[in-house]
Order: structure tokens, then sequence, then C-alpha cells
């Protein structure tokens, strides 16, 4: 993805990129551009908002801050005129299958590179947990698991054009939170704290993660917007909306 101050330096980051993917799912290049559609207002959207995190290896965790800048978030949607409402999406269990891609995917990129030994150990030690998993338990989680999971929770779209989620389970973690590890205790710690990025990486839904304000002790905030397969624009377009009513390129968190 992209990361950058202004929504428009995204769209065009975007406009950039797009097309000439050899992905069978790829979508084509987005009509009109990505820019134009983030300097064309969204109209009346309906948002769905939710706090409810997936689990994945081990229970999920959310703080106050983050649950608090998705209830912040919901309620200047509305003041926009948006119709606002609370809607969990239908996890089910899949973080069985975003387990199975994520360990199978790394054992899978191990076993390519020309020199594992010069690998840190935390990621060899994430290959040997995914060679345990059996290979057909990996590629039922990237066919069938997937197109079940995608099709009970993008049924939440058939009630909302995008939904707003935390980004994380609170605000930035300290700089080497699992320095020393091991591969389990990693696994286990960023499975509770990141759980609501992942799903849409599994489904291939877009996201964007907005600027949301600040937490009381001085950290940024970010709320997370996801939206249909294919339907960048109209995030793009939301997003340069909520940037025109609360300005975030120039703001700086007391920390910095």
């Amino acid at each position: 993805g992209c990361l950058s101050r202004s929504v428009l330096d995204t769209a065009l980051w975007l406009d950039v990129v797009s097309g000439g993917s050899r992905e069978a799912e790829a979508p084509p290049p987005p009509e009109p551009s990505v820019v134009e559609a983030a300097r064309t207002p969204p109209g009346k959207l309906r948002v769905a908002w939710s706090t409810h995190a997936p689990r994945a290896v081990a229970p999920p965790t959310g703080d106050q801050d983050a649950k608090g800048a998705v209830d912040d978030a919901a309620e200047l949607l509305r003041g926009l005129g948006h119709e606002v409402s609370q809607r969990d999406p239908d996890w089910g269990n899949i973080g069985n299958n975003i387990t199975a891609r994520f360990l199978g995917g790394v054992a899978e990129t191990v076993r390519e590179v020309p020199h594992p030994e010069r690998l840190e150990r935390r990621t060899r030690g994430f290959g040997r947990l995914g060679s345990v998993l059996p290979r057909s338990l990996y590629e039922r989680a990237r066919s069938e698991g997937r197109a079940a999971d995608a099709a009970r929770i993008n049924a939440i779209f058939d009630h909302c054009d995008v939904l707003v989620m935390p980004v994380m389970g609170g605000t930035a973690l300290p700089i080497r939170r699992w320095e020393g590890k091991g591969a389990v205790q990693t696994v286990l710690g960023m499975s509770r704290f990141y759980p609501y990025c992942v799903p849409w990486n599994h489904l291939g839904n877009p996201a964007m993660a907005v600027p949301a304000g600040i937490s009381p002790e001085g950290m940024p905030l970010s709320v997370q917007v996801v939206g249909r397969r294919g339907e960048e624009a109209t995030l793009l377009s939301l997003a340069a909306q909520i940037e025109a009513e609360r300005p975030w390129a120039d703001r700086r968190p007391p920390v910095s």
C-alpha cells in the first residue's frame, strides 16, 4: 500500500501503479481515475461501524483508545450526512484460515530464499511452524476456505457501502515489542494486537487507514475504512471528505 500525508497523494500513487497485474483476480485500472474520484464528493453512503475483532491464534485485544476512535469517526460521518449504523461482520472461523495462510506462506517463502540461514532467527521459526501444517490445510485455506469466508463476511456489504473499524488493538506499540521472543510468542502477541487488518488481506477487499486524532496520552489514532472489492474509488472519495472536514497533514502528536 501507500503511506502518504494527503488523500490526493495516495490517489495519484494508485493511478500510477494500477493495471498490468498478472494475478487472476486483479481488477482493471479504475475508470475514472482514482484522483478524479478523490476530487468527487462521495454522496450519501451507508456506513457500518464495528469494533468486534475476529480471533486468529489467540483472543484479540482492543483498548478504549481504538474503540473510541471508531465511535468518534461514526459521529463525524453521521454529521457529514451519511447513514451510520452499528453492524458486525460474520467472522465465523476465519482465524483458522488466516493462521494457515500466514504460517504456510512464510514456510513456502523460507524454502524459496537462496540463503535461509541469513534470515532472522524468528523468521526461521515462523517457517518451522508453517512446515508442520499439512500442505492440504494451507491450500484449502487459500481456496475453499477463502471463498467461504468471502461469501459470509462480504454479506455485510449488502447492508452498507463501507465498514469502519479499528486499525489495531490500541495505539502504536513500543519498538522491539517482541525482541528476543520466539516465533510462538510473537505470533500469539501479534494475532492479539493486529486482528483487524489481516481479514481484508485474506479476502482482497480494499481498506485504508485514516488519521483520527490524538489519544489522551498524545499518541496518534486512526480508523480503518473497508469497501467492497474493486471499490477503491469510493474509499478515496470518502477519505477526501474526511480530510477536508478534519485536516491532518500539519498535525503532530505531542510525543513526536
